[in-house]
């Protein structure tokens, strides 16, 4: 009974009905794998195009850290962009392109009034393989401030050395304390004022386009 139900299914299968049925159906079945195929990859090797227009925000996530303390002017520092850049109602630059930004100003902190700063620029952008310069504003930090509290700082030890000075027995007794008050005060200055800025990996920064790009 096997024999002859396997026999049967043989011989079905080589019938010539079957087998033109089967051949009528290969066709349509590669045409939809291949209209798939197109409509699932063709998307992925389109180039985005267009124009990014002067005064566009450009967001870019850092990939390394940078700080005042050690930065030079021109220095690179890699990232990525952030999220997809639109114009038109179209991407021209997707989210995660890479990117090349460097240090256009930076200052190491200094005791008293000098304070740390750090700037950068967006310099380019590679979109699609192609490697785009860009003019951008700068986005970056200083540090304020920090030379009016050293100062009243300094002013503050002075101004109490003085006093000391004073109930210590006068005149000269006050002209002693006032220099050993700012002597401390300057010291308190040095030790609590100097400080770098850091940005580190991952740092989200903005820049906006002072002049338009063409993507192609």
């Amino acid at each position: 009974m096997i024999a002859l139900s396997h026999f049967f299914l043989l011989d079905f299968s080589y019938s010539p009905k079957f087998l033109s049925e089967v051949t009528e159906m290969n066709p349509r079945i590669r045409t939809i794998v291949v209209f798939l195929a197109l409509a699932l990859f063709l998307p992925a090797f389109a180039q985005p195009e267009g124009t990014v227009p002067q005064g566009t925000k450009i967001s870019v996530v850092t990939d390394q850290s940078v700080s005042s303390k050690t930065a030079k002017i021109g220095q690179t520092v890699s990232g990525s962009v952030a999220q997809d850049v639109t114009s038109g109602g179209k991407v021209v630059i997707p989210k995660g392109s890479p990117v090349k930004l460097t240090v256009s100003s930076v200052q190491a902190s200094g005791r008293l009034s000098t304070p740390a700063k750090l700037y950068l620029r967006l310099r380019t952008v590679t979109v699609g393989g192609k490697t785009y310069t860009f003019a951008t504003s700068s986005a970056g930090r200083t540090l304020g401030g920090k030379g009016k509290r050293d100062a009243g700082f300094i002013g503050g030890g002075a101004a109490g050395g003085a006093v000391i000075g004073a109930l210590a027995g006068g005149g000269k007794g006050a002209a002693i304390g006032a220099a050993a008050g700012a002597g401390a005060g300057t010291a308190g200055a040095a030790a609590t004022g100097k400080k770098d800025i850091e940005f580190p990996a991952e740092t989200r920064l903005a820049f906006t386009t002072r002049a338009a790009v063409a993507i192609n």
